[in-house]
C-alpha cells in the first residue's frame, strides 16, 4: 500500500493539468496571448502541439503519430506504474525516486488524455522568455504536464547520480 501512495502526486498532476488547459481552451482563443507577467516573461497563451517536445515528429503521418504518441506512451506509462508498485521493472527503488515516477507518469497521462480526446493535439499555454539563448528568443510552449514530467525527470536522475538507490533501499 505504501509504495502506490506516490499516485497521489499523479494524480494531482492529471487534474491540475486537465482543468488548466480546459480554461485556457474554455477563455483563450487558440493562436493568441491571452495575459502577460513579470515585464514579458511570462504569457499565458493557448496553442496547441500535434507533435512531441519542440515540435518533434510533426511532419509524421497520422497512423505513425498515434502509434508513437499514443501507443508508446500508454506502454511506457504502464511499465513506469508497475515499477512505482514492484521492483520487477527497474529492480530496488527508493521512495523518492517511486514519487519521481509517479510525477512522470502523472504528466505522461495528462499529456496522453489530450492525444486521445483532442485528435493528437495537446494544448500548451505557458510561455517564458528565454533572452536568446540556444538562439530562441522564447522557449517553446508547454503546459503542467510537461513541466510535471521535466522536474520529475531532473529529480530522478539527480538522485540516481547522488546514490539514491543505495541511500533508501532500507525504507522499501
Amino acid at each position: 500500500m505504501r509504495k502506490a501512495l506516490p499516485f497521489i502526486l499523479s494524480a494531482a498532476v492529471i487534474i491540475l493539468d486537465q482543468i488548466s488547459k480546459a480554461l485556457i481552451v474554455h477563455y483563450v482563443p487558440e493562436g493568441t496571448v491571452a495575459a502577460t507577467f513579470f515585464n514579458d516573461f511570462l504569457w499565458i497563451c493557448h496553442v496547441r502541439n500535434d507533435a512531441v517536445a519542440f515540435s518533434i515528429g510533426a511532419g509524421l503521418p497520422e497512423i505513425v503519430k498515434y502509434i508513437i504518441f499514443i501507443g508508446l506512451p500508454l506502454v511506457i506509462m504502464v511499465l513506469l506504474s508497475v515499477a512505482v508498485v514492484s521492483d520487477r521493472i527497474l529492480g530496488p527503488v527508493s521512495s523518492f525516486q517511486r514519487w519521481c515516477l509517479a510525477g512522470i507518469i502523472g504528466g505522461g497521462t495528462g499529456n496522453l488524455i489530450d492525444r486521445i480526446f483532442r485528435s493528437l493535439r495537446v494544448v500548451d499555454w505557458i510561455s517564458t522568455n528565454n533572452y536568446g539563448w540556444f538562439g530562441m528568443e522564447r522557449f517553446p510552449t508547454y503546459n503542467i504536464a510537461d513541466a510535471a514530467i521535466v522536474v520529475s525527470v531532473i529529480l530522478l536522475v539527480l538522485s540516481i547520480i547522488r546514490g539514491g538507490i543505495k541511500n533508501d533501499i532500507k525504507e522499501n
